[in-house]
């Protein structure tokens, strides 16, 4: 006990006391934080140095014309970006921007939009084919387009850590509360995707994409949320945690198979399509009424 007494006055052991417990809060922040949790759900297939060796030839071969060879981005002679770095934009960016087509990239603008994905890394081929050699075909072309996307993946991962790749048990609609969802959205996405998905026009020549088709996935929305593409803002864990991102997701799938009771939906575009819808048919059908009334003469104006 003396001796415990007497370290405990040394000049240093505040410091070691402090040093302490900041450790063991970082310990145990790792330890019960969502995004550790992801990331160890996410890893699924191992990252080899054979894997991350694949995707450095990949990204060189479709992506280094733009983002540089070494993955640092490129400029202009003005100092203006053409292509961003991708030193730590982590694995779920990747996923996204090259699962929806939007990378590699056609043409440089103010907003690059969605496309089919180029064949080595599309994973949506359809493998339902009746003839079994041609279903073979498309299922190993699909097979290789997955292991390509992943190697992909692995290389840019392995330049610097970022946002993995969300799992299932986070995306899956089916578990998120749709009415919490809507709220959400409302509060903090119809400002630019409209209060259904629909997306909407933005300054200097973006726009939001729709999220209302079914070749949005809730993974790619996910996935945007956490990233922030483009004009998006990030909505990372400590904005929206995976709870209400999840919600999120089931409000914006539940709306897409919503009917409309009151009739034609009219694009679910709100007040601008119905406003325009309003002044179309009923105020051109006043009008027609109008002129019918007015060309027609009564019988006793011609009699006299």
């Amino acid at each position: 006990m003396k001796r415990f007494t007497a370290w405990r006055r040394r000049p240093w052991a505040g410091y070691a006391v402090v040093l302490a417990a900041l450790a063991a809060i970082g310990v145990i922040y790792a330890g019960f934080s969502p995004q550790t949790e992801r990331a160890q759900a996410a890893a699924g297939k191992a990252q080899t140095a054979e894997d991350i060796e694949h995707g450095k030839q990949l990204f060189n071969k479709n992506c280094a014309s733009c983002h540089g060879l070494n993955a640092e981005g490129t400029k202009d002679a003005e100092g203006n970006v053409i292509a961003p770095s991708l030193i730590g934009v982590g694995a779920a960016s990747v996923d996204f921007q090259v699962s929806t087509g939007r990378m590699p990239a056609m043409n440089p603008g103010a907003q690059i939009p969605r496309k089919d994905p180029i064949a080595l890394f599309d994973t949506t081929i359809e493998t339902d084919y009746e003839d079994p050699e041609r279903r073979e075909a498309a299922e190993r072309q699909k097979a290789q387009a997955e292991d390509n996307l992943h190697d992909l993946i692995a290389y840019i991962d392995s330049l610097g850590g970022g946002p993995a790749i969300p799992p299932e048990s986070v995306t899956n609609p089916e578990g998120g509360d749709a009415a919490l969802g809507g709220k959400l959205f409302r509060t903090n996405c119809a400002q630019c995707h409209n209060f259904t998905g629909q997306g909407g026009a933005l300054t200097g020549g973006k726009y939001a994409p729709a999220l209302s088709t079914n070749d949005v996935t809730p993974t790619q929305i996910y996935e945007a949320m956490l990233t922030g593409p483009q004009a998006m803002p990030v909505f990372d864990d400590t904005t929206l945690s995976p709870k209400d991102k999840q919600a999120i997701i089931a409000y914006l799938v539940e709306t897409r198979e919503e009917p409309n009771p009151g009739g034609w939906g009219l694009g679910r575009m709100g007040p601008v399509s119905e406003g325009l819808a309003g002044w179309l048919f009923g105020i051109g059908f006043m009008v027609l009424a109008a002129m019918w009334i007015t060309a027609k003469k009564p019988k006793k104006l011609k009699k006299s």
